[in-house]
């Protein structure tokens, strides 16, 4: 498998390997077929860990990591869309958004996540390139994730905010593929944002029991 890691082409100056830009089209499809709220959404995810997996192993030991848990996380985004689509009138998740507590949860464990996994790449420097701003995407991306399993509209804006640090971030590295695709990210969050948020309030609310009808 060494020829994911060879020069697939030149863009811009910038040298494309194979495994960035095979492992981003599939991330980049992965965000559209989440956007139509299809099942296809988590095997294709899981395809786009798989690929990095095989291009970081051996070398890169932190980087190959943490495509585990991503795949880990789309297994049970798998697992979660597949359960909850049969409650559903169209056969797709309905999206809607977090309460307040399960924002302030998700703010809480990615705030101690990025720090954790900072702490544990400065102490293993051969994990990462950069610890903390390379922490903070990879915390954010499994809170997404973790969001868009459970349906959550704020899934959308982890993605915004992970991309404000991704794009400048892959550039400055070497990985301009990687930078233009989540510039294209960006595009398609804002307009799965938008679709999921007007969904969620077409979606029926639930009624507690003994509110007045």
């Amino acid at each position: 498998m060494n020829w994911l890691n060879s020069q697939a082409f030149v863009m811009f100056g910038q040298h494309i390997i194979w495994s960035d830009m095979i492992g981003n089209i599939l991330g980049l499809i992965t965000l559209a077929l989440g956007w139509r709220r299809l099942l296809l959404t988590w095997p294709v995810q899981f395809l786009s860990g798989l690929v990095l997996f095989v291009a970081f192993y051996g070398h890169l030991a932190g980087s190959a990591g943490k495509q585990v848990v991503v795949m880990v996380v789309a297994l049970y985004g798998w697992w979660r869309w597949n359960r909850d689509k049969d409650g559903s009138a169209d056969g797709h998740i309905n999206p809607r958004f977090a309460t307040w507590r399960e924002r302030g949860a998700m703010v809480a464990a990615a705030a101690a996540g990025t720090v954790a996994v900072a702490l544990l790449f400065k102490a293993y420097p051969s994990l990462s390139w950069d610890p903390w701003p390379d922490a903070y995407i990879f915390v954010g991306t499994v809170v997404a994730m973790y969001a868009q399993a459970r349906g959550m509209v704020e899934f959308w804006i982890a993605w915004l905010l992970v991309d404000v640090v991704g794009v400048p971030l892959n550039f400055a590295n070497g990985y301009a593929f990687s930078g233009f695709v989540y510039v294209i990210y960006g595009a398609l969050v804002l307009w799965g944002m938008r679709d999921w948020w007007l969904r969620s309030r077409r979606t029926p609310q639930p009624v507690l029991e003994g509110a007045p009808a």
